[in-house]
């Protein structure tokens, strides 16, 4: 007690009041001293400095909270309750939202910090309202057993922390106006999900599976066939760690039971929901027993069925599809499924995977029934209070930075965060304290500082960032792997000054010249690597890992298994319509700057206070204060900056009219209305208490006071004053409210009164008065038919709707080419464009259903034909009324076609004849007119000469190597662009009158559309022998002919 009302007696309380406030010697001189005499906390303006003691003080009991309610923020010696009661004041006086921003690294206390906030907050809420008791006791107590909960599954032992926070915690406390507490909301961010399988050395598992082993019952381990002995347990044993730690302690008994109970207050039913949750955890235990090996045969088979056996039974789902799914993987690709075998690795991973989805969705659930508690606990309370104004106080508990021997894709995301957390820290209090006094037009002296959106934009930048090149990489088609991740680094991003890369075997000027040193020039050396140069320092990155764990795949067949299940929570953890989702899922890293950018605009919204927490050293040792540790988070920490910009600028600054509006009533000028500006009414507040010229400034919008002693003096005279505002108040109330009570009772006997008059008269013509509502009703309704409902057309529309409905039952179209719709009345016209357009669309659907495979294939033609021809070529409206047909040859020379073409003249086996005709082949020289068959394949066009009894092949073309011209005229001439190998005979000219659009159609649909030209002019060319043209001239006529002309050319008489 006397270290923290004993001001200034081992360093100062608040950093602003160092002489030397630029000295970061002196600074941490300063915490060095506080810290030990066992004073953790220090001011710099409204930041709170916290050190971790790493042991408890008895700095936190009753007595302290009650020394701390309800007082001025620098009235007492800095403590985490001064920051909780001056944010829950100004919540409930100002009623503005605001939220309390912990950061620090890892091992710094930050989760205690949070929990003593709340420990607080319950604490000064349930002295208040003697009505809600029950309720606020409820909520308080849910929202303090929330923390044990989340820890033992959300918390884990690591290398710096034995109790280090493995996600990202906000929660959202919602209050009334008078600070009572309504309901509250967690939201968690990036579970490391990967510690279920693995951890590296010194760290161990979640808690929740050491206090399962440890402090379930012997029925329930029975239940579970499971052993106290973490060592038979894969995915606990993997360092070697015999010394296994639970929140700080060995023993998980007492603990496990306390979130039994914890879970209960939760509405979870301890041999309901619980058995089954701890089933869960249970089986993930045993699936990482769950070994394979290869035989001879390359097969992999699993090494021992009997953990396969207890998961199945623990999870409710089917041995057999377990063990399927665990060996086996279905690939679907062109809507066939293909089935594989796993190789050993693969089953690994599989098996891996599988744990670590179970686990996350497990936790996700988890929080998610949390909320659900905590949203109906304050249900019904909220429902009383939804008509006055709520606030909300935010809490953020998330991970500190952290730099590991090897940092992985999840040290990668939770940097990223922290350096999400500093930028809004800079843009919150650093840049915008300077923005507001440049604005406000007060002399100061500016703060240089670092910026560090330069390092968020190398993460997070659209297209440019390293989070878009990994899921770009991720997304891409053919092998990617980290190494071509790292490389596609190097290439785009490898000339940024926060960025290098780390190879094996390069030396320091190779590395110089292709951005692999550091920003202070030190030599690189490892394995593939890279480093970030964040705001705290270089980290280095282990590329291995980031393909997988941002694609965080879970095999198709593993959830169709877990979907089979029939265990309840299973059931809500893995839901059916994820198989029927095709698409594929986000990212972790699009979906962790996602979440994170919307927890960024969350805290924008409200008023922050920050708690900036220390660790003291990095060997969790009390009463040791490492200089070297604390300088590195002091300068991350950009304490320095912010107390250069709290030493020269003002203490406390507030708007005029809320200035005016909180403190008015103190001065006799200003009470209770203040006709002038809100500038002069400030004005004549500061004189009226006379403050010192240097004491204050007043700026353009705001005023600003120096010193906390100068706002100490008039919020203490305001505090006074209440009581006098207080028995005015209640003076001008009890007055209302006996005249209020007076006007009541007169009212009461004047409608008594007039109602039994009224009574009496009323009897007289209700009859007649109901008789001429009905017409008057009914003519109104008829009137107003066309306008808008109201009381008098409802019935009469509901009557015409009626009517209408049942007369279109009866005069529906009963075919697709009939058009005609019956009228609709004005009220019906929307309801009736909607059911003619169903209705055209089902006698669509019964015709589409009723079209055979081959007539499907004919209007498919016809289709082809219609994209060819329409407005190209005039003989094409001709060819609409008849079907296609893919013979045109009579009976005999068909079946010459059968007996001799299939079996002589047809070069390859798989060919199928397509259309066959007669046509008329023009000689290239003096176009001799001369009959042909035309048989065209699936990959050739023939010409064959018609004999007596046989046939004779003249031309074989392949259709890939053809193409055909067209004029856009009404007739049956085309040209085939012979080939160059065949290029010494010429094109060959052909006629088929009038089907040529058929032929054509047939011919595009097996060599392409871009084998088709079409002329449009009045002359076709053709190649004849020995490099020489023809042309074929098309002249107007009132018949179609065919003839060669005087000049030897080839006319051809349309109708132009």
């Amino acid at each position: 007690m006397d270290n923290l009302h004993q001001r200034d007696r081992v360093g100062v309380d608040d950093c602003v009041l160092l002489d030397d406030y630029r000295n970061r010697e002196l600074f941490i001189e300063n915490l060095r001293k506080r810290f030990n005499e066992d004073i953790i906390y220090t001011y710099i303006g409204t930041v709170l400095i916290s050190i971790n003691p790493y042991r408890e003080l008895s700095i936190y009991n009753d007595s302290y909270k009650q020394i701390y309610a309800n007082v001025n923020f620098y009235q007492l010696s800095p403590h985490i309750f001064a920051i909780a009661d001056s944010s829950f004041r100004q919540m409930v006086d100002e009623c503005r939202d605001q939220c309390i921003l912990i950061s620090g690294e890892s091992g710094a206390g930050k989760t205690e910090s949070s929990k003593k906030i709340l420990e607080y907050l319950s604490n000064i809420t349930s002295s208040k309202g003697s009505e809600q008791q029950h309720h606020i006791k409820q909520i308080n107590n849910r929202l303090l057993l929330s923390n044990p909960i989340l820890e033992s599954f959300g918390n884990a032992k690591t290398s710096h922390n034995n109790n280090s926070s493995r996600f990202g915690k906000y929660m959202d406390i919602e209050f009334d106006y008078l600070g009572h507490p309504l309901a509250g909301h967690i939201d968690i961010y990036l579970l490391e999900k990967s510690r279920v399988v693995y951890q590296n050395k010194n760290e161990q598992n979640f808690h929740i599976f050491y206090l399962l082993l440890g402090g379930a019952s012997d029925e329930m381990l029975k239940e579970f066939n499971l052993r106290r002995d973490p060592l038979n347990y894969f995915y606990l044993n993997q360092q070697d760690n015999n010394d296994y730690i639970v929140d700080g302690n060995g023993d998980g008994g007492d603990q496990f039971e306390t979130i039994q109970m914890a879970l209960e207050i939760f509405d979870f039913n301890r041999n309901d929901e619980q058995q089954k949750m701890f089933a869960i955890v249970a089986a993930i235990l045993h699936l990482g027993n769950v070994g394979f090996f290869d035989e001879d045969n390359g097969q992999t088979i699993i090494s021992n069925m009997k953990p396969v056996t207890v998961i199945s039974k623990l999870l409710e789902c089917d041995v057999n599809l377990l063990k399927q799914s665990l060996l086996h993987r279905t690939i679907e690709a062109r809507d066939e499924l293909m089935t594989t075998d796993l190789t050993r690795d693969q089953a690994i991973y599989a098996r891996d995977a599988l744990a670590k989805a179970i686990y996350q969705r497990l936790f996700v659930w988890l929080v998610s029934r949390l909320n659900q508690s905590l949203h109906s606990a304050g249900q019904q309370h909220g429902r009383q209070q939804s008509k006055k104004q709520k606030t909300v106080m935010g809490l953020l508990d998330i991970y500190g930075f952290e730099i590991f021997q090897q940092n992985n894709f999840e040290q990668f995301c939770i940097n990223y965060c922290n350096e999400k957390l500093q930028q809004l820290f800079i843009e919150l209090t650093l840049k915008q304290e300077q923005e507001e006094y440049q604005r406000e037009q007060i002399e100061w002296e500016p703060v240089e500082y670092f910026n560090n959106r330069i390092i968020c934009d190398l993460i997070e930048e659209k297209h440019r960032g390293i989070i878009a090149y990994l899921d770009e990489e991720c997304l891409r088609p053919g092998d990617a792997t980290d190494l071509t991740f790292l490389s596609k680094l190097d290439e785009k991003i490898s000339g940024h000054p926060h960025y290098c890369t780390i190879r094996p075997n390069h030396s320091n000027k190779n590395n110089r010249q292709n951005g692999m040193i550091g920003v202070n020039g030190q030599e690189i050396v490892g394995g593939h690597q890279f480093r970030i140069t964040h705001y705290a320092g270089d980290v280095d990155y282990e590329i291995n890992g980031f393909i997988d764990k941002n694609n965080d795949l879970l095999y198709r067949d593993l959830k169709k298994t877990m979907c089979s299940s029939n265990h309840s929570i299973i059931k809500q953890l893995f839901n059916s319509d994820e198989l029927s989702n095709h698409r594929r899922p986000t990212t972790t890293a699009t979906q962790f700057r996602q979440s994170l950018s919307n927890l960024m605009s969350l805290l924008a919204t409200k008023q922050p206070w920050y708690i900036r927490c220390i660790k003291p050293n990095n060997n969790q040792r009390s009463k040791f204060f490492d200089e070297k540790i604390v300088c590195h988070q002091v300068q991350y920490l950009g304490l320095m900056e912010n107390l250069r910009v709290r030493r020269a600028g003002f203490a406390y600054r507030r708007n005029f009219n809320d200035f005016l509006e909180r403190y008015k009533c103190l001065c006799p000028k200003t009470w209770p209305y203040y006709e002038g500006s809100f500038r002069d009414g400030v004005q004549e507040l500061v004189d009226y208490f006379g403050f010192e010229p240097d004491e204050y400034r007043m700026g353009l919008k705001k005023i600003f006071i120096r010193s906390p002693q100068t706002l100490f003096r008039i919020e203490d005279a305001f505090q006074q004053h209440k009581h006098v505002l207080a028995t005015t108040i209640q003076a001008v109330y009890r007055g209302w409210l006996m005249k209020k009570r007076y006007e009541t009772i007169r009212k009461s006997m004047i409608a008594l009164q007039a109602n039994i008059r009224r009574y009496l008269a009323k009897k007289n013509y209700q009859r007649r008065r109901q008789a001429a509502n009905q017409i008057r009703a009914f003519i109104k309704g008829f009137i107003t038919r066309n306008g808008p409902s109201n009381q008098f057309n409802q019935k009469f529309k509901r009557q015409v709707k009626i009517h209408w409905l049942t007369t279109l039952s009866e005069s529906l179209p009963n075919s697709i080419l009939n058009h005609k719709w019956p009228m609709a009345p004005i009220c019906c016209q929307e309801a009736s464009k909607l059911l003619c357009n169903m209705h055209r669309r089902w006698l669509a659907r019964k015709y589409c259903l009723k079209i055979s495979p081959k007539r499907k294939e004919i209007l498919q033609e016809k289709v082809l034909a219609e994209n060819l021809f329409k407005n190209k070529k005039q003989s094409y409206l001709e060819s609409i009324p008849e079907p296609f047909e893919s013979n045109r040859l009579d009976g005999r020379l068909d079946e010459m076609r059968r007996n001799i073409f299939e079996n002589k003249f047809k070069i390859d086996d798989d060919e199928k004849t397509q259309y066959c005709s007669m046509v008329n082949k023009y000689d290239r020289h003096g176009y001799h007119c001369r009959q042909r068959m035309l048989i065209l394949t699936n990959k050739r066009l023939y010409l064959l000469e018609v004999k007596k009894s046989t046939l004779a092949m003249k031309e074989t073309l392949l259709l890939n190597l053809i193409k055909i011209v067209i004029s856009n005229h009404n007739d049956g001439l085309f040209i085939i662009k012979i080939p160059i190998m065949k290029k010494e005979k010429g094109d060959l000219i052909l006629e088929y009158h009038p089907r040529l659009i058929e032929l054509l159609t047939k011919f595009i649909r097996f060599a392409g559309q871009d084998k088709l030209i079409i002329d449009n002019g009045n002359m076709l060319e053709h190649q004849m022998s020995n490099g020489k043209k023809g042309q074929i001239q098309f002249c107007g006529g009132e018949r179609y002919e065919i003839s060669k002309r005087k000049d030897g050319q080839l006319q051809v008489m349309v109708n132009l």
